[in-house]
């Protein structure tokens, strides 16, 4: 929030993880650059989406710490209070 130019570590996602009065959802975040987001969904499961190629090494990468968020969340739950488009559809 904030910044008026986010083009330099945002792209063109900001419509996808940022709501209309500019918050920031839950992002993924590859070599400084905010490359997806995630969302916990219900009964726990952390899931996310690239929003951009990142490559297969990053892509493992994000898919391993994925795991270790869930597994680190265990029973609590994220739920952002002004949740973005992008969080809207991967905890459906």
């Amino acid at each position: 929030m904030g910044w008026q130019q986010r083009d330099w570590y945002l792209g063109d996602h900001g419509k996808a993880v940022f709501d209309t009065n500019g918050n920031a959802g839950p992002t993924v975040w590859v070599d400084g650059r905010i490359v997806g987001g995630w969302a916990q969904r219900r009964m726990g499961d952390v899931v996310y989406e690239l929003l951009e190629d990142v490559g297969r090494e990053a892509a493992a990468a994000i898919t391993e710490a994925a795991g270790e968020l869930e597994d680190w969340l265990g029973d609590v739950r994220v739920t952002p209070r002004f949740p973005t488009p992008l969080q809207k559809t991967l905890s459906a």
